[in-house]
């Protein structure tokens, strides 16, 4: 039975004005996340915190934003909620609040919990809504997407510098207003999202052979093993940056905190800048290549890291930040590729697992400093991007299937 040409091609077309909306919102979502650490020095001063309670901040956000993200991400695959999204980020909001008038460790690891919540509502459904928004365009559908994100993540530590850093931890509120902005936005796209998501829900039944994986179980079981190595690789390396780059600059060289945050800045900006380059050259090449390229092509310059002076760190920083970031996308899609059908159930699985890595290894790094010094945590991080040797066992998929 042959389908009406016009409403096949409206339905493959890429809906860009909602992946840019959705991109907005990841914006302002992850600058609120990347307070958290941002303000890291000044939480650290104002409590008297060792770097293993600097590092259990962390983990708490971190778990907290990534072990709801596959029950979410599983959920909403059985039963669309197009309303997802601002409620979450109504939990954002509640934590930036207590954390702007924390007065304690304690009150503190719970606004940033709060913060991770919303952060796990956000992503899996997120991601689903750029996949319907992609038009066949998966890879720069994500990379769209995630450049958002990274670059929210990268004003983060700007923003801290200029208002939080010189007038203090009240100043965290003006960020709510970050978290208004976002609600609006995504109350608008679940709108757009809501008539999408209750037919594809009808739909379903008679989708279910369609969606099934054409790889062997065995297959995709090995895959997606070395696709979360490929995660912890990454995102333990970028929790030493993300969570200790600013205590490590000061302490070898010498900087002020709002001097190491720019730094920081710089670094974040070159992840938002290479998280466009993933998706569409894994888009044309194949995911795989990509994925081998950013996790190992990283090594090099993380092992002369610890080594460099403060102009060659700057130079490595940006440049490890820079090949790194395009991994995710590709990861991501090639993982929604190898299970069809279960879009915001992967999603929520590597964004959660991300997280909770990140969550994890700021927690044993911070341990780690205590125990050695924040020099040392560069030293042994350096290793981490080698592991990207294994994504050379990736079977290699078809990168050209259309959805229509």
């Amino acid at each position: 039975m042959e389908s009406d040409p016009i409403s096949s091609r409206k339905a493959s077309q890429t809906v860009y004005p909602i992946l840019f909306a959705i991109s907005f919102s990841h914006m302002l979502n992850d600058t609120i996340q990347s307070l958290i650490p941002a303000i890291y020095p000044l939480v650290k001063d104002s409590f008297s915190l060792s770097f293993t309670q600097v590092g259990l901040i962390t983990l708490v956000f971190q778990m907290s934003s990534s072990i709801l993200q596959p029950l979410v991400g599983n959920l909403t695959d059985k039963r669309p909620f197009p309303y997802a999204l601002p409620i979450g980020m109504g939990f954002s909001l509640i934590g930036l609040v207590i954390l702007s008038v924390a007065g304690s460790f304690p009150i503190v690891l719970l606004s940033v919990g709060l913060i991770g919540v919303g952060s796990s509502v956000f992503h899996p459904e997120a991601s689903r809504m750029a996949h319907a928004a992609s038009g066949g365009k998966r890879g720069l559908a994500q990379s769209i997407f995630q450049v958002g994100g990274n670059a929210g993540s990268s004003f983060g530590p700007l923003l801290a510098a200029l208002i939080v850093a010189p007038f203090g931890q009240f100043n965290v509120i003006y960020f709510s207003l970050a978290a208004l902005i976002a609600i609006i936005v995504l109350y608008r796209i679940g709108g757009w999202y809501k008539p999408k998501a209750l037919r594809a829900h009808v739909l379903k039944k008679h989708k279910v052979e369609v969606e099934k994986s054409s790889y062997p179980r065995k297959t995709v079981i090995w895959s997606v093993v070395i696709l979360l190595l490929l995660i912890f690789s990454k995102y333990f390396y970028l929790s030493s940056i993300t969570s200790y780059f600013t205590f490590y600059l000061i302490d070898k060289f010498n900087l002020s905190v709002q001097a190491s945050q720019i730094h920081l800045f710089m670094f974040l900006f070159a992840v938002a800048a290479g998280t466009m380059v993933g998706g569409p050259i894994g888009d044309r090449i194949g995911r795989k290549y990509v994925i081998w390229a950013s996790i190992l092509g990283a090594a090099p310059f993380a092992l002369a890291l610890p080594y460099a002076d403060l102009f060659w760190t700057t130079i490595l920083s940006v440049i490890i930040g820079f090949i790194l970031a395009s991994a995710f996308s590709a990861i991501l899609v090639y993982a929604q590729e190898l299970l069809p059908g279960k879009i915001g159930m992967v999603s929520g699985l590597f964004f959660g697992f991300a997280f909770g890595m990140g969550g994890i290894g700021s927690a044993l790094l911070g341990q780690l400093a205590d125990l050695t010094s924040i020099s040392y945590v560069y030293y042994v991080c350096s290793f981490l991007p080698l592991l990207g040797l294994i994504a050379g066992f990736l079977p290699n998929l078809d990168q050209h299937k259309e959805i229509g």
